[in-house]
């Protein structure tokens, strides 16, 4: 199994709202996490992708970027978020994708920082795009812990 594929089985066992949005792994590469979800079961009155499903998109990809990195570094600790902050730019009415690109020296500093401390904290950025262009802009900070 790929770590993609153990991800989107971890995220619907872990985070059941994950399973109910229809919550996919579309790519990772190892520096970049894509979380897919259908427009269908994430929609509002609107026609258009709940904001409140949009924002758990984008929380989810960056955990499950985190998730991953701390797989692959043989880390199994606790993640959560601590603090967020969402722009809504456009409307989505079509299925969603949400991309989270890591920074490598960010993630060695953080790496390093958790194995002296068993404590560390990673801002990360997510976007969700609609017709190529920015729909929805996020910024969090995770932290992780033993």
């Amino acid at each position: 199994m790929t770590p993609a594929q153990e991800l989107e089985q971890t995220l619907h066992r872990e985070i059941p709202i994950a399973h109910e949005m229809g919550i996919s792994v579309a790519t990772y590469d190892g520096l970049q996490l894509r979380l897919a979800a259908p427009i269908t079961p994430n929609i509002n009155h609107k026609c258009t992708a709940f904001g409140g499903s949009l924002y758990s998109l984008a929380v989810l990809c960056g955990w499950g970027m985190l998730h991953l990195k701390l797989d692959e570094a043989g880390l199994h600790k606790h993640i959560v978020i601590q603090e967020a902050d969402i722009r809504y730019l456009l409307p989505v009415d079509q299925n969603m994708q949400a991309e989270c690109t890591l920074d490598k020296t960010a993630l060695q500093r953080f790496l390093r920082t958790l194995k002296k401390h068993d404590r560390a904290r990673l801002a990360l950025k997510i976007i969700i795009k609609h017709k190529d262009q920015i729909a929805v802009e996020f910024s969090g900070r995770y932290v992780v812990h033993g």
